[in-house]
């Protein structure tokens, strides 16, 4: 192997890990003896190299580059450059740092917005100076692990009333290219009773980018909000260390400051894309539609960051995940649905109240929440549902009974005040709205619900007045005088 010592510059990376000391950092071998170039992959003949660590490429041409050690192969190891392919030569001469990828986490973070390296974009203070911290690692010890018992209030009808968005659980927003996924997902961060908002863009184009950037800050939760983005024109191995380094800062936060914090991550689906185009790189054998073998646990390790953690705070995740074709039986929505805790499904600019699911509802329906909150949400979908089948039998010019006119209503109500996106309501009135919406369309005997929460909740109608009550005086009648 063709190696040379020589004095790193002072303009290399001089960070190391805050729990491995890495001495003095002058020392560090230049590996030359490169053996092929696959794309964006460098493999060159190096020992001693960790799977993960962090290297220099330099080009002949004296530009460098960031790379990543992504498989070891005996003494080859082969590196993601993070410039990409453009450039590349065998005759590039690479450095390892010893420790993997790291980023910055303080308190300084927060109203940043970094890369996927982990540098800042935004031009704001140098944060050198500060902590960093790997990313990745195992997942928390499920003893250390207290169960989901607290919600998340979003003020989005369709999720608190309906599917509760539980502290520390997991789940994805099943959509598909067009839908607003971005612009929910966005006003969930903006209305969640959270501490801290983790954001991580991936693949995002410069528009949904600005987007959230602006939405954050006109909504005046910027200043307690991170941001991860890696834009669609920037190096596809960023879009796979963003998550991690996501992740890592909302459990850093969660652990160490007891913060409730809420990742939300956009689009899962372009992680997984670039996972296979690397592995595609790496020349693995491929899997279901050329993804990756081991999809389903790279994706796990993600989503099992959530956690409440015990005598801490929580991290909760939540996702947007695009399926092509809408087809749910495509591998990442597929394999996503056996790790998440549910599902939110978002077609034709609403919430589908059928498709989707929160399976840790239970932990806080009707113990964290009103003791009509269960009834309500499950005569509602009822009714709804026979809407539905009444507007087909309309469709079809079948007779409609009475019954039937009720339910179409209520259904043409329910779609307008609580599927609507635009609908946004604290969870206590949005259940009063749901027992308005009741009374306007259907009579108590017809609700088919316990009769204790009806005769309390139910709205009073205005009596109707008797036919033998007074006229009313109007200014066209004066009230006769005294004595008349």
């Amino acid at each position: 192997m063709n190696t040379a010592t020589e004095a790193v510059p002072a303009s290399a990376p001089t960070r190391a890990r805050d729990d491995l000391q890495v001495p003095g950092l002058i020392d560090l071998l230049r590996y030359t003896k490169a053996t092929a170039i696959v794309g964006d992959l460098l493999k060159i003949k190096a020992r001693g190299v960790g799977l993960g660590d962090m290297a220099m490429v330099e080009m002949p041409d004296g530009e460098q580059s960031l790379a990543q050690a992504i498989q070891l192969e005996g003494d080859e190891v082969s590196l993601q450059v993070f410039a990409g392919g453009k450039g590349l030569s065998t005759q590039a001469t690479v450095r390892f740092f010893g420790y993997p990828t790291q980023v910055t986490c303080s308190s300084n973070i927060l109203g940043r917005v970094f890369r996927g390296d982990g540098q800042p974009m935004d031009g704001g203070p140098d944060l050198s100076g500060d902590r960093s911290v790997a990313v990745g690692g195992p997942s928390v010890n499920p003893m250390t692990r207290n169960l989901a018992t607290r919600m998340i209030r979003t003020n989005v009808p369709m999720i608190d009333v309906f599917n509760c968005l539980v502290e520390s659980q997991k789940i994805p927003i099943f959509s598909v290219a067009g839908e607003p996924y971005n612009q929910l997902l966005a006003r969930i961060g903006i209305q969640a009773d959270a501490d801290i908002i983790v954001f991580a863009g991936l693949g995002l184009i410069f528009d949904d980018y600005y987007f959230f950037r602006r939405s954050f800050e006109d909504e005046g939760i910027f200043s307690r909000t991170v941001m991860f983005v890696n834009q669609a024109s920037d190096p596809i191995v960023e879009r796979v260390l963003v998550p991690d380094m996501a992740l890592k800062v909302a459990e850093r936060f969660a652990v160490e400051e007891r913060k409730r914090v809420l990742v939300l991550m956009t689009d899962m689906t372009a992680y997984a894309d670039a996972l296979k185009e690397i592995g595609i790189s790496m020349e693995r054998v491929p899997s279901n539609r050329g993804y990756i073998g081991d999809l389903y646990s790279q994706l796990a390790v993600r989503y099992e960051r959530a956690c409440s953690y015990r005598d801490a705070g929580s991290v909760t995740v939540l996702t947007v995940t695009t399926m092509p074709g809408n087809d749910v039986t495509h591998p990442v929505p597929d394999n996503t649905g056996y790790i998440t805790e549910g599902q939110f499904y978002l077609h034709d600019g609403m919430i589908d109240p059928f498709g989707s699911l929160s399976r840790l509802k239970q932990n806080v329906i009707g113990k964290v929440t009103r003791e009509d909150h269960s009834q309500l949400m499950n005569t509602m979908i009822r009714l709804y549902s026979g809407g539905e089948e009444a507007r087909r039998k309309q469709a079809m010019a079948f007779e409609l009974t009475d019954y039937d006119k009720k339910l179409i209503k209520f259904a043409e109500l329910f779609r307008e005040r609580f599927m609507a996106l635009s609908a946004s309501l604290p969870l206590e009135q949005a259940l009063d709205l749901g027992w308005q919406t009741l009374a306007e369309c259907f009579e108590p005997q017809e609700l088919l619900m316990r009769s204790s929460l009806i005769a309390k909740y139910f709205p009073a109608k205005a009596a109707a007045p008797a036919a033998n009550a007074p006229a009313a005086i109007t200014p066209q009648q004066p009230a006769p005088a005294p004595g008349a």
